[in-house]
């Protein structure tokens, strides 16, 4: 974060934002955007050492995506905020509050760009054998059910890609999208059951289903433009016949069934949901807190290929 005499929280807001449904964006090879997001948690009475944790923050370098700029507020001036980064390469964000009197506000202004110009997403080979991305985590453990459902996939002859993308178009057509059905702790095979849930329990099932496969893959957390939530996703990851020192990074959207696209923007990934938990914590106190969140993501910038080809 940059520091100096201008108020970016007023510069931010100046900035003018395009309606994004205007946006032929099969044509965009460059974008920007502004993700805007407040955080309040509220409890009965005072609270005591409250330390919670941020995961909202996306990282420097994401495939075509760079972080440009950003800025934490918390309300509470006896906070402690400290920036680390986890085993997955995540901005974590920790804030220590010894006391708070009756609630605490976090508020991020966060911009960021893509540039379809810097070409695939690859990661280092030995990323196709990290255990993290093949074996199940707490919320993809498989039933028979799912070991049913991959064995029919691989019967199926795809491989790599093409497979990929099947499993993807076969989880949008089968789950019908749902709220207040499932909770941040539903499995894959519960919600697999229900053939009901959110963005997560699509992912989730998806990622099951990849690593049965024996696809790796990993639980993506982030933002759709247009979306008033955060939005999940999945990574698959494929080894490359022309380079056998990297893994090819394909990331696609079961709950609408479609490959993710330059408005989509990866805030953290991870096993499962709860490797990016959004916001997560711990405090003294016998009450529970109540969070109230708002998100809005805007289009700041963006460019047609002739765009630019005109300007060269």
């Amino acid at each position: 974060m940059k520091d100096g005499p201008v108020d970016l929280e007023s510069a931010i807001a100046a900035i003018d934002l395009f309606h994004h449904q205007t946006v032929d964006w099969p044509r965009v090879q460059h974008s920007a955007y502004l993700i805007h997001q407040h955080l309040r948690y509220e409890y009965p009475g005072p609270i005591q050492n409250l330390q919670q944790r941020l995961m909202i923050l996306p990282p420097l370098q994401h495939g075509d995506q760079r972080l440009i700029d950003h800025r934490l507020t918390v309300t509470n001036p006896s906070g402690d905020t400290t920036y680390c980064t986890d085993a997955f390469g995540n901005t974590e964000i920790t804030i220590r509050v010894p006391c708070v009197d009756h609630a605490i506000d976090f508020e991020a202004w966060i911009l960021v760009e893509r540039s379809v110009a810097v070409g695939p997403y690859s990661l280092p080979a030995y990323s196709l054998t990290n255990l993290q991305y093949v074996s199940p985590s707490r919320l993809t453990q498989p039933d028979e059910t799912l070991y049913e459902i991959a064995s029919q996939f691989i019967a199926s002859g795809k491989q790599g890609i093409e497979l990929a993308h099947q499993i993807n178009t076969w989880v949008h057509q089968t789950m019908s999208y749902a709220h207040d059905v499932t909770s941040i702790h539903t499995t894959a095979t519960e919600a697999l059951a229900l053939k009901q849930g959110v963005c997560q329990d699509y992912a989730h099932i998806m990622i099951t289903l990849c690593r049965l496969c024996a696809l790796p893959a990993r639980y993506v957390s982030g933002h759709l433009l247009g979306e008033g939530g955060t939005h999940a996703w999945v990574e698959a990851l494929l080894p490359v016949d022309e380079d056998p020192e990297v893994a090819l990074v394909v990331p696609l959207d079961p709950t609408h069934g479609c490959p993710v696209g330059i408005n989509y923007v990866t805030v953290a990934v991870g096993r499962d949901y709860f490797d990016v938990a959004p916001t997560s914590g711990t405090y003294c106190a016998a009450y529970s807190g109540q969070l109230s969140a708002r998100k809005r993501v805007g289009l700041t910038m963006y460019k047609y290929l002739d765009d630019m080809l005109d300007t060269e």
